[in-house]
């Protein structure tokens, strides 16, 4: 079945292209009104992110100074996994400061046996709290993402990061498959989805078509998109070779926000790395563009963020309110069934 905007056209890569190259403005008023018709157009879910295991990953990801590969030029230090104590002080930081959302991520490949009762107990204690709860941990089989889904957990990030096709580019140590498999997994167990791309890696234009066109053309795209722009860490090979050739323009980074709102409408599109360097003005133009998400807090896991004065200072001028926390309710229909079939492959 060919996925559909609101108003019946068929999303393919040449709409997608389409859109791409429309004037500015026209695309970002196309945006804000199908935004508006899905959310309260001056309303934005205000999460926190906190790195519960930092650093030493085997993962290979070229923008990521958490990886075990890059560790002689980033200098990164690794830390072992935060206590739970430690994990609900920052809950309860974050929860007092506005945010709805906690999201919690380690450096792993894949959790472990051993670490799934940790996990378990993080997400029914921040749960507790009263905030929603997310988790990054790397790739997960189907027992594990069920277990997560019994200890409550709302929402799964797993960022595809790019375009099947630069994807080679990025990483060795897991295949794109691999990556679709865990969404699978997750929505299989009744999971929210988290999945999203980091842009400015080098990639094209096309590239960032594809990905665009493999979210929307999941059966259910994930409930929230993050749209990263790479945030070029010296010592890592992407960051290495964006610091040497230039960062992607930001109205480009702002375009591809706008292209996810129309062809993923229902989606939380979360403003994530990146956005410590936008102006004021920027930053506004991202929100016009369909974002309706982003994290408090001046780090997220290793990298810079905004500050959390700066943010309500800007939020005050724009007039824009923090939702509450809601419970999770997964509908039936978004629960995958078969095989992965039914996402189509770039």
């Amino acid at each position: 079945m060919t996925t559909m905007t609101p108003n019946s056209t068929p999303i393919t890569r040449e709409y997608i292209s389409q859109l791409f190259e429309l004037p500015f403005m026209d695309l970002l008023l196309k945006a804000q009104t199908i935004h508006r018709e899905h959310f309260n157009a001056n309303e934005v879910q205000i999460s926190t992110l906190l790195s519960i295991k930092t650093g030493n990953c085997p993962e290979d990801c070229g923008y990521c100074s958490q990886s075990g590969h890059h560790r002689d030029k980033t200098k990164l230090q690794a830390e072992k996994r935060l206590e739970v104590d430690k994990v609900l002080a920052a809950a309860r930081r974050a929860k007092a400061s506005g945010s709805s959302r906690f999201c919690m991520g380690a450096a792993w490949k894949h959790p472990s046996k051993k670490d799934m009762p940790y996990v378990a107990e993080l997400i029914r204690e921040v749960k507790a709290l009263g905030m929603e709860t997310c988790m990054t941990l790397g790739m997960l089989d189907a027992e594990q993402s069920a277990q997560l889904a019994e200890a409550g957990l709302d929402y799964y990030n797993h960022n595809l990061d790019t375009s099947r096709r630069y994807y080679d580019e990025v990483v060795s140590t897991r295949s794109y498959d691999d990556r679709l498999d865990t969404i699978e997994n997750v929505r299989n167990a009744g999971i929210n989805v988290c999945s999203g791309s980091i842009v400015g890696m080098g990639e094209t234009r096309e590239d960032r078509v594809d990905w665009v066109y493999e979210l929307a053309s999941m059966p259910v795209p994930p409930e929230s998109i993050p749209v990263n722009l790479l945030v070029p860490i010296k010592g890592t090979p992407l960051g290495d070779k964006v610091l040497s050739e230039g960062e992607l323009p930001v109205l480009e980074w702002i375009r591809t926000i706008a292209v996810t709102r129309i062809c993923c409408p229902k989606s939380y599109v979360r403003l994530s790395a990146g956005r410590e360097s936008l102006s004021d003005s920027e930053q506004a133009l991202a929100f016009m563009a369909g974002a309706n998400s982003f994290f408090y807090g001046d780090k997220l896991l290793t990298t810079g963020n905004a500050s959390q004065s700066n943010d309500d200072r800007l939020m005050a001028q724009l007039g824009l309110t923090a939702s509450k926390a809601e419970p999770s309710v997964v509908p039936v229909t978004n629960a995958m069934s078969g095989s992965r079939s039914h996402l189509q492959k770039i």
